[in-house]
């Protein structure tokens, strides 16, 4: 099987940034995780208060299976949050759950960047599964219109992952903001609930350069090929 090499050259260094920001994600947690607040209110309370003091009462809050599991799910208005998070004091789980409050928060304020993401997920889904297929399918068969349509579908991630950067800081912002407000989180736990919150906007960072990484290199195939005929 052919490797080329210039795939490295792309993907290297968004790969790199992935690691990082899974190691920072990992050891956030796993350090805040340890550290009870000191009102020992459990990432589930800080949600429901959440919700209620802005009048979110029809909003669900559901424990969910998985570690780092937690979102909150617009179709069905349910905020879902691990069993870390959802039985726990820590500083680590007041600051995710007030971070999947935020999103909650967004929905009903009908934040737009929140809007859009919700309304290209189902072009997402198809385009990062169809996509690769079509492109290299078209490249392989020297079907340069059908290699586009694959990168066109494949766009639709990076597009994804462009607008999920406004919508995870504006939630993260608002969760450092109400836990402070609320005095869910003292001086000190605060700056652990950035620490945490920081962290996993990182994570998006690296998914968005992972995703225009890849586009550009089938951009720089098919261009490279064209160049090459």
């Amino acid at each position: 099987m052919y490797f080329d090499p210039m795939y490295l050259v792309f993907a290297l260094p968004a790969l790199i940034l992935a690691l990082i920001a899974q190691a920072r994600v990992s050891a956030a947690v796993n350090k805040y995780s340890k550290v009870f607040t000191g009102r020992g209110i459990t990432g589930a309370r800080v949600a429901r208060s959440l919700l209620d003091s802005a009048g979110l009462q029809d909003v669900a809050v559901e424990r969910t299976g998985g570690l780092l599991g937690d979102h909150y799910d617009p179709l069905s208005r349910t905020l879902r949050l691990s069993a870390a998070v959802f039985d726990t004091p820590s500083v680590a789980a007041v600051g995710i759950a007030a971070h999947e409050a935020g999103h909650a928060l967004q929905h009903a304020e009908r934040y737009w960047p929140l809007q859009a993401r919700s309304a290209i997920v189902p072009v997402v889904r198809f385009g990062s599964f169809l996509g690769p297929l079509v492109f290299f399918a078209g490249l392989l068969l020297n079907l340069t219109g059908l290699a586009w349509v694959g990168v066109a579908l494949f766009a639709g991630v990076a597009l994804f992952a462009v607008v999920s950067l406004p919508v995870e800081f504006d939630a993260s912002r608002r969760a450092k903001v109400l836990l402070e407000q609320f005095g869910f989180a003292s001086g000190t736990e605060l700056q652990g609930v950035r620490t945490v919150l920081d962290a996993a906007a990182l994570t998006y960072v690296a998914g968005l350069a992972q995703a225009l990484s890849t586009l550009l290199y089938y951009v720089f195939l098919l261009t490279g090929s064209r160049r090459r005929h």
